[in-house]
């Protein structure tokens, strides 16, 4: 590679271990700097062209396609329930209306996947405001008539999701209702949902980028056939019973097949008809 590597972003969370834990072990070469970062940190380094390569959530994808490209076969997706994003409510979702519902800067892909429900599916039509919703102490949150839900997402969700696994395990919910977005969305469509995707900016070399998504696919095929190692490693780095980080991590799928694209340009040909992203067209890295 002439020059200087690509920088190639990584989101150090659970559901991002199957892409990268072969590169992390060493097992696939990648020549390339990666840099780890929350959502918000790699779609903003996207944005301002800090990054040549990386994943970001699939709404960020959307709104700045006229930039990027989509690197196939390569994607964060469920087929039913995800675990990992979650809307916890002390009311049933239809009866939100007018209520407020805490969510997320940090995932709009989720953001708006939970707008969409709330309009066609609850419909209700609750306010949404800004908070830290990814806390894993439900006692932080700020309760009250006011706030009856938040939306919860990641290791949090994961965490909360389970309930609790101690001595006070017959205790209550702390909500009691739970929403799986994942599942509402296969149960409200039928088809598979795309959180997060991989992209490469369209000044990126494509040769360069090519050996950078070779080398991200062997090394998803590689973490797909270990998921027991890698479950066992977000058990270590995250506290998350392993029986919860074998179910999510089993639930998961990290392909774009056909399926998943069919859900991914239905999610993008809703969030057009809302007037919430410019267009839901979708191009990809061309082959050498």
């Amino acid at each position: 590679m002439q020059g200087a590597p690509l920088r190639v972003g990584r989101i150090p969370y659970v559901n991002c271990y199957p892409v990268y834990g072969a590169i992390d072990r060493g097992l696939v070469p990648l020549d390339a700097t990666l840099v780890d970062g929350v959502p918000t940190a790699l779609n903003r380094g996207v944005a301002e062209g800090a990054l040549d390569v990386s994943v970001v959530s699939a709404v960020e994808y959307a709104q700045h396609h006229e930039r990027l490209l989509l690197l196939p076969d390569l994607g964060i997706t469920c087929d039913g329930p995800v675990r990992s994003v979650l809307l916890f409510s002390d009311e049933p979702a239809e009866a939100l209306d007018g209520r407020q519902v805490v969510v997320s800067a940090s995932s709009m892909t989720s953001v708006l996947l939970l707008e969409l429900l709330f309009t066609h599916v609850w419909r209700s039509r609750p306010s949404f405001v800004r908070g830290d919703a990814e806390i894993a102490d439900l006692g932080r949150f700020e309760r009250g008539a006011g706030r009856p839900a938040r939306l919860v997402i990641g290791d949090a969700a994961l965490l909360l999701g389970a309930g609790p696994r101690d001595a006070a395990a017959d205790a209550p919910p702390p909500y009691a209702h739970v929403y799986d977005l994942g599942a509402e969305w296969k149960r409200w469509t039928g088809l598979p949902f795309v959180f997060a995707v991989w992209v490469a900016q369209r000044t990126t070399p494509v040769a360069d980028a090519l050996r950078v998504h070779a080398a991200l696919v062997e090394s998803r095929d590689w973490g797909v056939a270990h998921l027991g190692e890698l479950s066992a490693q977000a058990h270590r780095a995250t506290g998350i019973a392993r029986s919860v980080c074998d179910e999510y991590l089993s639930g998961l799928d990290w392909r774009l097949s056909l399926p998943h694209l069919a859900g991914l340009t239905e999610f993008f040909n809703r969030l057009v008809a809302a007037g919430r992203v410019p267009d839901g067209r979708l191009a990809f890295l061309p082959a050498a």
